[in-house]
């Protein structure tokens, strides 16, 4: 077998966010490495040189998030198809729903045609899952179940996925791997010196703030709302909130609706809008809690790259976050749909005293030490050694 390998997922910045460890992985054992996206659609801003840097052969396809955009994801199937052929791909390596759905019916077309084609998915938080909607767990579990036959490696990062996974009959002599992470750099998610913390603070305008700071794109799932909505309990309480700063790192077609209810709630002086952000450590580094309110998570880097620069998490429960949350050790733990859980995650991160803000800044850190980038490659590096 050669080796030449297509990683496949549906925007192109996914690359620069969560897989140049496994590009480098490839390189140190000889792959060619070729990348099939989106590419008019970064999601994640990034440079395209990092494709020249590390040796990459992009593709453009038209592949769409949306499993229901099916007329430009028949396409892309072909277009993947295609570059499997021109570039003798040998291991395909597909990435979150809709990608993993095309990288598996394309490997099931050309290993029928005879072409040697091994398929490893990377399920970033099954669309299926404990408390999820009807729909979900009929119609996407049916379509793994489906899509399961024809996948070699089957890999997934938390444990409600990993058992779920039991469940799926993967291809004769396939595999399961959970990773503990994408792969964290606790180097360079670091707590910033508190020189440089005060600083940030000052450029911010926040350093007699009380400063909260939430990291995701603008969609209904990342929840923003419902922090928006706690700090407007706390106003409508008698709170004097006028210490309390949200920012919001991230960008999306909920900006607008965001932008809105800021206005309705009147909160305008107490959030911050800072838009997509490529290094969000100046930011969440100074801050006094980060907000993780999401509905839905395979993980949540987000979160645990906070937890790895000292900083409390106040995180809503779902199967990702259970991964590393420790209710009232590292943060908070909310019920997404509750305000009043979060109006108390953000009371408990203020009350603390400051011995209580050095022992929780301590545990935050080590509380993450098990995602360190290093156990993620030791994986990624045995997966791509089998394939071979």
């Amino acid at each position: 077998m050669g080796k030449n390998i297509l990683i496949l997922t549906c925007v192109s910045g996914f690359l620069d966010k969560f897989e140049k460890e496994n590009v480098k992985i490839l390189r140190s054992l000889g792959f060619c490495v070729h990348y099939a996206s989106n590419m008019n659609e970064q999601h994640y801003v990034f440079d395209t040189k990092e494709f020249d840097e590390l040796e990459i052969t992009p593709h453009h396809i038209d592949i769409e998030r949306s499993p229901f955009m099916i007329t430009n994801n028949c396409k892309a199937l072909k277009q993947i198809i295609r570059i499997i052929y021109e570039n003798d791909i040998n291991v395909l390596h597909c990435h979150a729903p809709v990608g993993g759905m095309l990288g598996r019916l394309a490997g099931r077309y050309c290993n029928k045609k005879g072409h040697q084609l091994k398929v490893i998915y990377t399920a970033h938080g099954f669309h299926f899952y404990k408390g999820a909607p009807i729909i979900n767990n009929t119609i996407y579990q049916s379509a793994e179940k489906f899509l399961a036959h024809y996948t070699d490696v089957l890999i997934t990062i938390n444990e409600e996925d990993y058992q779920s996974s039991h469940h799926l009959h993967i291809k004769a002599g396939g595999k399961r791997y959970k990773l503990p992470s994408v792969g964290l750099d606790t180097e360079r998610f670091k707590p910033l010196p508190e020189e440089e913390r005060q600083i940030q603070r000052e450029k911010l305008g926040v350093e007699d703030k009380f400063f909260i700071v939430s990291v995701g794109e603008l969609n209904e799932n990342k929840n923003q709302y419902i922090v928006l909505k706690a700090l407007e309990k706390m106003k409508n309480s008698g709170k004097d909130i006028s210490h309390i700063v949200y920012g919001i790192c991230g960008e999306g077609f909920f900006r607008d609706k965001i932008e809105s209810w800021i206005k309705e709630m009147g909160l305008t002086n107490n959030v911050i809008l800072f838009g997509y952000c490529t290094d969000v450590r100046p930011i969440e580094g100074c801050a006094d809690a980060a907000v993780f309110p999401s509905k839905r998570e395979g993980l949540g880097m987000a979160a645990i790259e906070a937890l790895s620069m000292g900083i409390p998490v106040i995180a809503s429960d779902n199967r990702g976050t259970r991964e590393y949350m420790i209710h009232q050790k590292n943060g908070y733990v909310c019920d997404c749909e509750n305000a009043d859980t979060f109006v108390k995650g953000i009371e408990f991160v203020e009350g603390l005293n400051e011995e209580e803000k050095k022992a929780i800044k301590v545990f935050c850190r080590k509380s993450v030490e098990k995602f360190k980038k290093k156990y993620t490659n030791d994986i990624m590096t045995n997966v791509y050694r089998e394939v071979l």
